[in-house]
């Protein structure tokens, strides 16, 4: 089993939401940990819950009208000491600055309750009862600037019954999130050691560049340049090959000497793959949670350039000076 991810949980209130995601965490197959509780209210009842638990817990001052600033920042300061990678919203009851989110891209999730993309922000319950809506609801979905709007990684419906208020159907959607939000958060942390998954990150990469084709090397997906009857290959992963640990990118590099030179810098992200290393392709290991997919971008056009034709890299060239 990969390194587990570790995971902050931001709290307002009583934090039942924290809370499953505390219990899920102690399941022997649960690909996280909560290494952190924290939020706006040092008082928070979800605090006291988390601690009593063995949880770290950081009580941090409410944040006041001209202090907003300062408190993001020693939140964000917070959960970098705690060494946290995944942030979790569970009832924080902030609206968070855009660059505080920009800093966690990717790696804040939170749960809303309503079927989104229907009633973001508040009163979700009442207006779905308003609205008569056969269903409520509740989604866990990526943070961004604009509020309740991130991608949905997973949603539950929930049917609403003649006589509900808005309490009554909240109390029956809070059950559904607490199984969703700790099924989704697995599920999410554990994407980056998925090959299906990185293979989808490569290919929207790799598609991007001109006169790409899909193309097979051994049995491996890889990437090619060119007519289809010269197409030369610039990339392919390398799933577990030949009982290595990574599932790996390989692009071509410059020659041995800057492939000697990186993989003695950088062994956690470059590596010699076996049969291939020979032939100018240097490996980059992917299934890891820190991939900087800027850096993964550049080394696919800088290899996409090695092998393309004339043609082509002198388009791209005109077009850059352009």
């Amino acid at each position: 089993m990969a390194e587990r991810a570790r995971v902050a949980v931001l709290i307002s209130g009583t934090g039942s939401n924290m809370a499953a995601l505390i219990y899920a965490s102690r399941a022997a197959d649960c690909p996280y940990e909560i290494v952190l509780v924290t939020g706006d209210n040092p008082d928070a009842p979800g605090l006291t819950l988390a601690a009593a638990e063995g949880v770290p817990v950081a009580r941090l001052p409410r944040p006041t009208k001209d202090g907003r600033a300062e408190f993001f920042a020693t939140l964000d300061r917070t959960l970098r000491e705690a060494g946290a990678d995944t942030v979790a919203l569970a009832g924080f009851m902030r609206i968070l600055p855009a660059e505080f989110v920009e800093r966690w891209s990717g790696r804040m999730l939170n749960i809303h309750p309503s079927l989104l993309p229907k009633y973001r922000g508040l009163d979700t319950h009442a207006r779905a009862l308003e609205a008569g809506d056969p269903h409520g609801g509740c989604s866990v979905h990526l943070v961004t600037p604009e509020v309740d709007a991130g991608e949905v990684l997973g949603q539950v419906a929930v049917a609403i019954l003649p006589g509900d208020t808005p309490e009554i159907l909240a109390a029956r959607v809070k059950i559904a999130e607490h199984q969703l939000y700790p099924r989704v958060l697995a599920d999410y942390v554990s994407r980056a050691f998925d090959a299906g998954w990185i293979e989808a990150q490569v290919d929207a990469l790799a598609s991007r560049l001109p006169e790409v084709t899909r193309k097979t090397s051994h049995g491996s997906p890889g990437w090619a340049v060119g007519p289809e009857k010269t197409a030369k290959l610039f990339a392919i992963i390398a799933d577990h090959h030949h009982g290595e640990e990574s599932v790996g990118l390989l692009v071509k590099a410059s020659g041995p000497d800057e492939m000697t030179g990186l993989i003695e810098a950088q062994p956690d992200l470059y590596y010699w793959p076996k049969y291939y290393g020979a032939s100018g392709w240097l490996a980059l290991k992917l299934n890891r949670r820190d991939v900087d997919w800027d850096q993964i971008a550049e080394w696919l056009e800088r290899s996409w350039r090695a092998c393309a034709p004339p043609r082509l890299t002198k388009l791209m060239r005109a077009a850059e000076e352009f």
